[in-house]
């Protein structure tokens, strides 16, 4: 399940990573590129390239929900990526302040990008969990499920009913919420997903929406 792809914003680059980081200009100044090498799955070269492509972005060193927003719809014009921005964007503030620095983007990335099974898992149960309760209920991941579609628009799936959202949630659920209770825990979700290859397959969805 690699939820970021080379169709992440972040990662339209043209400038060399042998260049120097100017980090003078930039308000927020990143951890030291030794120390992000060790806490995440990355290489120094790879953070570079990373850095500069959120720099290149976001010149103040962190971006807020509403930058995050128009970056995310200029990579998909045919449909509204507002709500699904918003979710991501949750997803990734985990100090909850209102903005995403460069640490929060690659510690997120990594476990992304390099994280184990169940480090992906949790990390999309995490995206899905809108009030951080701990459980999954139907209406939020229908609340995602929406904001996909409605980011890749009607010329995307011209086919596509308008109630498809719903029924792909309602089959998900059925297979997620093992002891029926109307929730799904993070132990039902990993389950499932591990279980379940046409899930999994699903899951790839995030491929091409990040």
């Amino acid at each position: 399940m690699a939820i970021f792809t080379a169709t992440n914003p972040f990662m339209s680059l043209t400038d060399s990573v042998e260049d120097d980081f100017e980090l003078s200009t930039v308000c927020h100044r990143p951890e030291s590129m030794d120390k992000l090498e060790e806490q995440t799955k990355f290489t120094k070269k790879e953070l570079q390239v990373l850095y500069r492509g959120f720099k290149n972005e976001c010149p103040s060193g962190v971006v807020n929900e509403e930058n995050f927003k128009h970056i995310y719809s200029q990579f998909f014009p045919q449909g509204d990526s507002s709500m699904y921005a918003h979710f991501l964007f949750e997803a990734f503030d985990t100090n909850k302040n209102g903005s995403v620095s460069f640490e929060d983007f690659v510690f997120g990335l990594s476990i992304i990008l390099r994280g184990t099974i169940n480090d992906r898992l949790n990390w999309a149960f995490n995206l899905y969990d809108l009030n951080k309760d701990g459980c999954i209920t139907k209406e939020e991941m229908l609340d995602i499920m929406k904001s996909i579609y409605d980011m890749m628009g009607k010329y995307t799936y011209p086919t596509m009913m308008d109630d498809a959202p719903r029924e792909h949630v309602e089959s998900f659920f059925q297979k997620m919420d093992q002891n029926r209770d109307g929730v799904v825990t993070i132990d039902e979700f990993i389950d499932s997903c591990k279980k379940d290859e046409n899930i999994m397959q699903s899951m790839q969805l995030f491929d091409n929406v990040i």
